[in-house]
């Protein structure tokens, strides 16, 4: 990939993103070639990994847990013992632009809040239905919506929030 169109896709300028793959490099989690830049087999390990504790992630209409129209799901497979009050994933989502996040355990077939044992979504099942098509939750898993008026800052800060979770356990 090119660093302009990594640029473009991860809405950075090219001076961000030059930094960006310099510190990848050095990590040795990327290489490059005229042609572009890829994954070495370190990155790509990484990768695979990554993509096993976050294996899927959705958007969301507006639900009786956010107050935006813009709503960004994403799971995290057996991590609800990193989980306190779910206020640390809602503080760095707002550090990215988020205007709300909610931090759900999935736990005896039910979204949960931390700590809790009631079924938040009992009177919302579209966003239930959605959340289990969509996301296919086990037992211990834990979903972090972020919510912004704008689609792309939920998702940044959905996934950034999610990063920090991970990084942090």
């Amino acid at each position: 990939m090119s660093r302009a169109i990594l640029g473009k896709e991860i809405h950075l300028g090219e001076g961000a993103v030059k930094t960006l793959i310099s510190h990848l490099k050095e990590a040795k989690m990327i290489d490059s070639t005229r042609s572009g830049n890829f994954l070495t087999e370190k990155g790509k390990k990484f990768t695979l990994q990554l993509q096993k504790i976050i294996p899927r992630e959705c958007k969301i209409g507006k639900n009786v847990l956010t107050q935006n129209k813009n709503n960004h799901a994403i799971i995290l497979k057996k991590f609800s013992s990193a989980i306190k009050t779910g206020l640390e994933q809602r503080d760095y989502a707002i550090m990215y632009g988020s205007s709300g996040c909610t931090t759900l355990v999935f736990k005896n077939n039910k979204f949960v809040f931390p700590g809790e044992d009631k079924d938040c979504l009992s009177k919302d099942k579209k966003t239930k239905q959605t959340l289990m098509k969509e996301l296919d939750p086990s037992e211990g898993d834990i979903v972090i919506i972020s919510s912004s008026d704008d689609s792309f800052v939920a998702e940044i800060s959905a996934k950034n929030s999610a990063l920090w979770t991970i990084a942090t356990n």
